[in-house]
């Protein structure tokens, strides 16, 4: 089974969106979002990123010192892996709130 977003409600109010991998461990939590359809349009955004974005490594090396800074394609089989991510999200009557 793949990994899935769940919208769930924020601390201080509004939404935020989890990403679970296939176990169901959490993977990362996104910004809070005003709204429902503002969350779902950066559930669209991370499913692009994912599927397209560069890997920035910023970690430090084992001497402590900053890495080099250097981009880092993501693998093709990684890409066509989530190719069919960025279909249609359809939310025709999601509530604001």
């Amino acid at each position: 089974m793949s990994g899935y977003f769940e919208l769930v409600d924020a601390p201080d109010g509004g939404y935020r969106i989890r990403l679970l991998d296939g176990t169901g461990a959490l993977m990362a939590v996104s910004v809070t979002f005003p709204t429902k359809r503002a969350a779902v349009a950066g559930i669209a955004q991370a499913r692009e990123i994912a599927g397209t974005g560069l890997i920035r490594d910023l970690c430090r090396d084992a001497a402590g010192q900053p890495a080099q800074k250097h981009h880092v394609k993501p693998a093709r089989q990684a890409v066509k892996s989530v190719a069919g991510a960025g279909r249609g999200l359809r939310v025709p009557a999601l509530a604001e709130g």
